[in-house]
């Protein structure tokens, strides 16, 4: 089975921070104000990155990105960290730079494809006062064919067998955290930016 460190590689490619939008201040389309974080989660090709970073600028807010945050206050990549200290050690710095990220207001943050599954994560996103989570859900072929659309290496999808059952262990975990899922089969990025703001206004 492909190591988990390839999927966390391709699933973070953006900046972590959008830096000119306000951190304290909520921007010109509002939201309830006892919401100060929006939490994206789903699979590879769910758009968690090109949603959350549209979702952001509509609403004038932070966008960060997990996996990149993790890397900016480690100074290594997510497959360094595998290599140099394994996926035990890996799994406690995502936990760390989670509530780190947690502690941020007006922000919209992507999350690993992965961070769902340990526990912890599952804890801190459930109990963080304020922090809403969405799961950006489809069925598998529509977001394997997304990733080979992407024409982007993603060695984890080498054996699409495995990759479906990773699916498959992970899709309940994204129903069960989530306060709000949208299904992106047949939306655009802007579609869906559109569909989560009607639903959390």
């Amino acid at each position: 089975m492909t190591s988990p460190q390839t999927e966390s590689q391709t699933e973070t490619q953006t900046e972590t921070l959008t830096e000119n939008m306000p951190t304290n201040e909520p921007g010109p389309n509002p939201i309830p104000a006892h919401l100060r974080r929006l939490v994206l989660t789903g699979f590879m090709g769910a758009g968690k990155s090109t949603v959350g970073l549209l979702l952001a600028a509509r609403l004038d807010w932070n966008f960060l990105d997990l996996d990149a945050h993790l890397e900016a206050r480690t100074g290594a990549t997510i497959p360094q960290l595998f290599e140099r200290h394994g996926e035990a050690h890996f799994r406690r710095l995502e936990s760390t730079a989670l509530a780190s990220a947690l502690g941020r207001d007006h922000t919209v943050l992507a999350l690993g494809g992965g961070t769902p599954e340990e526990l912890t994560n599952r804890l801190l996103l459930e109990q963080t006062p304020a922090t809403f989570t969405i799961f950006l859900d489809a069925p598998f072929p529509t977001l394997f064919d997304r990733c080979m659309l992407q024409d982007i290496a993603r060695p984890v999808l080498e054996d699409p067998a495995a990759a479906q059952l990773r699916f498959q262990k992970r899709h309940p975990l994204y129903r069960r955290l989530a306060n709000l899922t949208i299904n992106t089969s047949d939306q655009t990025a802007d579609q869906t930016v559109e569909a989560i703001h009607k639903a959390i206004l």
